[in-house]
C-alpha cells in the first residue's frame, strides 16, 4: 500500500530537521492509539462482565475505562515491547491499523456468550497484533507540518474517530467507518412499532410499551435496514370480482381480522439450536422476542388470534396477561404427554360471543397410528352485530386451530388427524337443517402446497390407498428408499368412532328423539296376525298353557302392511377413498406473480417452504374447462384482503428467520373476512 509523500519527505533538501517533528508526530499517533486501546480494552472487560441475559435496554453499557487499571495496562504493554515499538518509525500508521482491526473484533464479538475465562484470551490477542506491527516493513510517511492528518492517510478501510456520546458507541474509540452512516436502532420499526408507512421517530421520544413490568428490548445495531427488506404489503379485495365476475354486494357486512401464527416456543428452540446457528443470540432470547411478538399483535390488531407452537409457562405467565390487556378472550390447549407446548385461540369479546369451545386431542391409547401428542382447538363464535344495524342477525363462526405432525414419512399420521378434527369441526360447526356454518381452519398443518393433503382439504376427497406415507405431505422425497410405508385402506379402525366422510359415527344415524315412535294401537294390529298365530317350533307343550291356538278375531286382518323402514341410498364411494363436505378453500395462491417465485412461511435448514394456511367456506362452483380442481366463488364468508407473504430470496437477504425483525421461524399470516348481514 503506498501512502502519500508529506511535504519534505524526501523531495527537498532539508528534509532531515524534520526528524523530530516525524517523531512528535509518531508520539501523538502512539498517544492516540494507546487511547484507543485501553478504552476498547475496558469495553472488553465491561463487556464480559455484563450479563448475558438481555434486560431494559441492551444488556451492553460501556463506561469510562478505570485509571488504575489504564497504568497497569500501559506497564503491560511496555513490558511485552511497546518501547521497540515507539523507536520503530516505520510502524506508525500499521499500529493504528492493526489496533483498529482487532478492537473491531472486540467489538464484533458476542459478550453475552463468553465467560470470564476468556478476558485473558482477549488481553493476549490485542498485544499479539501490536507484536505483529512491530515486524512489518511498511515506510511511514514524512509529515513536515502538523496540517496533514494522519485521518486523511489513504487504505485502511477502519479508522480511528473521535468518541461518540451518544448511547450506541459511549466510551468507544476506534468505529467502523460504515457504522456511522446507519441509522439509530431506537427507529428500527421492529422496535418501535410496526406500521405500513414507517415514520422517523426522534431520539429523545422513546417508543410507549402500555404492558407493565415488561422492559422494552433494545437490539445491537444493525446496518440492514428489515423493515426494508421484509416490507410485506396489503392485498384488498374488496372491490374486485369473484370467481363469477360479479362485484361484491353493497349491503351489510360483518367485517373481521384473523392471523395465524407460529411463533416458536422457546423449548422447541433449544431443543434443535442447530437450527438458529446463523441467529445472534441476543435475538433468541425470549424476553427480545416476547417483546417484538407483543409489538406485532399490537400493530397488526386481529380479532381472532390462532397461535401455535405457545410455550404454557409463557402462555399463562406472560402472553395470556398480556393478551387480556389488548382485550383479548383467550383458549389454550396443551399438547399431551409431556409436551410443553400447544395451541391458543383468542378473540375481543367485543367482536365475538362465545357458544362453544371444543379441545381436541389426536392422541388415542392403543391406537400405533394415533400415538402422538398433537392437538388442535375448535371455537363457535357469534358475531355482535353493531346496534344501529337493527334486527338483523349473522350466522355464527366456526374457528378451528391446529398443528399437525411434523415427521415427513408419517402422512398416515397427518391423514388421520386431519380427519379427527374434520370430524370435530363437522359437529361443531353443523347447523339445525344440516347445513354448515362459515368455517376458517387454520394452523401449521407440516404440508407443502398441492401435496395430497393439501388437495385433500381443499377439494373434499383423498384416494389414499397404495400411496406412499412420506407423499402425503409433500416435505420430502424418500423414493430412493428401498422400504416405503404404504396407506392400506381401512386407514383408521372403526373404534375410532369416524367415518370415511370425516364424521362422527354417531351424527350419522338418527338420535334416539328422531327414532320412529309406534302408539299402542298400532302395535296392536300385530297381536293377530298370521306369525302370531303360529305355533313356534320346538315349543314345549304344556296344557292350559300352549295347547291352544289363538282364535283370529273378525274383523282382524291376517297380514299387515307395514311402512317402508330402509334406509335411503347412501352415495358409495370407492375403498380406499376419504371425504368430506366443508368446502374449503385457501386464503393464499402460494405463488408470487410479481416475482415469479413461489410463498414462503417458514425457512428450516435455510430452505423456503409453505407450511402454515387459512382454509375458510366457500361455495364450489363448476368450470367446463377444468376438472383437476373445484373452484370457488365467496358465499357467506367473503375474502376481503389479506397480507402478502415473501420469497425465499428476501428472506435470505434478511439472514433468513429468525431475524432481528421477526422473532418467530414462522412468518404471521393475516386475513380480512366479511360475513353477510340478514334481516330475521
Amino acid at each position: 500500500m503506498m501512502y502519500p509523500a508529506g511535504p519534505g519527505s524526501g523531495d527537498s533538501p532539508e528534509g532531515f530537521p524534520e526528524q523530530p517533528r516525524r517523531q512528535s508526530q509518531i508520539g501523538n499517533c502512539t498517544a492516540q492509539t494507546q487511547d484507543a486501546f485501553f478504552t476498547c480494552r475496558k469495553n472488553a472487560f465491561l463487556a464480559k462482565s455484563s450479563s448475558s441475559q438481555v434486560e431494559g435496554d441492551f444488556a451492553m453499557a460501556p463506561r469510562g475505562p478505570d485509571q488504575e487499571e489504564c497504568e497497569g495496562l500501559l506497564q503491560q504493554w511496555q513490558e511485552e515491547g511497546s518501547s521497540q515499538l515507539l523507536s520503530t518509525v516505520s510502524d506508525g500508521p500499521l499500529v493504528d491499523k492493526g489496533l483498529a482491526e482487532s478492537s473491531l473484533a472486540l467489538l464484533m464479538d458476542n459478550p453475552g456468550e463468553q465467560d470470564a475465562a476468556l478476558e485473558d484470551k482477549w488481553s493476549s490477542r490485542q498485544l499479539s497484533d501490536l507484536r505483529a506491527a512491530e515486524n512489518l516493513e511498511e515506510p511511514f510517511p514524512e509529515v513536515l507540518g502538523e496540517e496533514a492528518p494522519l485521518s486523511e492517510v489513504e487504505g485502511p478501510m477502519w479508522a480511528a474517530v473521535p468518541m461518540q456520546t451518544g448511547p450506541q458507541y459511549t466510551d468507544c474509540a476506534v468505529l467502523p467507518m460504515g457504522v456511522l452512516a446507519t441509522e439509530q436502532w431506537d427507529e428500527d420499526p421492529a422496535v418501535v412499532a410496526w406500521s405500513i408507512a414507517p415514520e422517523p421517530v426522534s431520539q429523545e421520544e422513546a417508543p410507549v410499551w402500555p404492558f407493565a413490568g415488561l422492559g422494552q428490548l433494545q437490539p445491537p445495531p444493525l446496518e440492514i435496514p428489515y423493515h426494508e427488506i421484509l416490507w410485506r404489503e396489503w392485498e384488498d379485495f374488496s372491490t374486485q370480482p369473484d370467481a363469477q365476475g360479479l362485484e361484491a354486494g353493497d349491503g351489510p357486512q360483518f367485517q373481521f381480522t384473523l392471523m395465524s401464527y407460529n411463533i416458536l416456543a422457546q423449548d422447541l428452540m433449544q431443543q434443535s439450536s442447530e437450527l438458529y446457528l446463523h441467529c445472534h443470540p441476543d435475538i433468541l432470547n425470549w424476553s427480545y422476542r416476547f417483546a417484538n411478538l407483543m409489538q406485532e399483535f399490537q400493530h397488526w390488531d386481529p380479532d381472532i388470534l390462532c397461535l401455535q407452537e405457545v410455550q404454557e409457562d409463557h402462555y399463562w405467565e406472560q402472553l395470556e396477561p398480556s393478551l387480556r390487556m389488548m382485550g383479548f378472550t383467550c383458549f389454550y390447549k396443551r399438547r399431551t404427554g409431556c409436551k410443553t407446548d400447544g395451541c391458543a385461540v383468542c378473540y375481543k369479546p367485543t367482536r365475538f360471543r362465545l357458544l362453544c369451545a371444543s379441545p381436541v386431542e389426536y392422541f388415542r391409547p392403543g391406537l400405533e397410528l394415533l400415538n402422538r401428542d398433537n392437538v388442535g382447538l375448535v371455537l363457535l363464535l357469534q358475531p355482535l352485530v353493531p346496534e344501529g344495524l337493527g334486527q338483523v342477525s349473522v350466522a355464527p363462526l366456526c374457528v378451528a386451530n391446529t398443528h399437525v405432525l411434523y415427521n415427513p414419512r408419517r402422512g398416515d399420521v397427518k391423514l388421520a388427524q386431519m380427519a379427527i378434527l374434520l370430524a370435530e369441526v363437522d359437529k361443531v360447526a353443523r347447523l339445525s337443517d344440516g347445513s354448515h356454518c362459515p368455517i376458517v381452519l387454520c394452523g401449521d398443518l407440516n404440508s407443502v402446497p398441492n401435496s395430497p393433503l393439501y388437495n385433500f382439504i381443499r377439494d373434499g376427497e383423498l384416494q389414499y390407498h397404495g400411496m406412499p406415507a412420506w407423499k402425503v405431505s409433500g416435505q420430502e422425497d424418500f423414493s430412493h428408499q428401498l422400504y416405503q410405508r404404504r396407506l392400506q385402506a381401512p386407514l383408521w379402525p372403526s373404534s375410532l368412532g369416524i367415518t370415511d366422510c370425516c364424521q362422527y359415527a354417531t351424527s350419522c344415524h338418527p338420535t334416539s328423539a328422531e327414532r320412529r315412535k309406534y302408539s299402542r294401537d298400532f302395535l296392536l294390529r300385530f297381536r293377530f296376525c298370521n306369525i302370531a298365530c303360529q305355533r313356534p317350533v320346538g315349543l314345549v307343550l304344556m296344557q292350559g298353557v300352549t295347547d291352544t291356538k289363538p282364535e283370529r278375531p273378525a274383523g282382524w286382518a291376517e297380514s299387515v302392511i307395514e311402512e317402508d323402514t330402509s334406509e335411503p341410498d347412501v352415495p358409495r364411494h370407492p375403498v380406499g377413498t376419504i371425504q368430506h363436505c366443508l368446502h374449503l378453500t385457501s386464503v393464499y395462491t402460494h405463488f408470487l406473480p410479481q416475482h415469479g417465485r413461489p410463498e414462503v412461511t417458514t425457512m428450516p435448514l435455510g430452505l423456503g417452504t409453505t407450511v402454515d394456511y387459512i382454509f375458510f367456506s366457500a361455495e364450489s362452483c363448476e368450470d367446463g374447462n377444468r376438472t383437476d380442481r373445484r373452484l370457488y366463488r365467496d358465499g357467506t364468508l367473503k375474502l376481503l384482503g389479506r397480507l402478502s407473504l415473501l420469497s425465499e430470496e428476501i428472506l435470505w437477504a434478511a439472514n433468513g428467520l429468525p431475524n432481528p425483525f421477526c422473532s418467530s421461524d414462522h412468518l404471521c399470516l393475516l386475513a380480512s373476512f366479511g360475513m353477510e348481514v340478514t334481516a330475521p
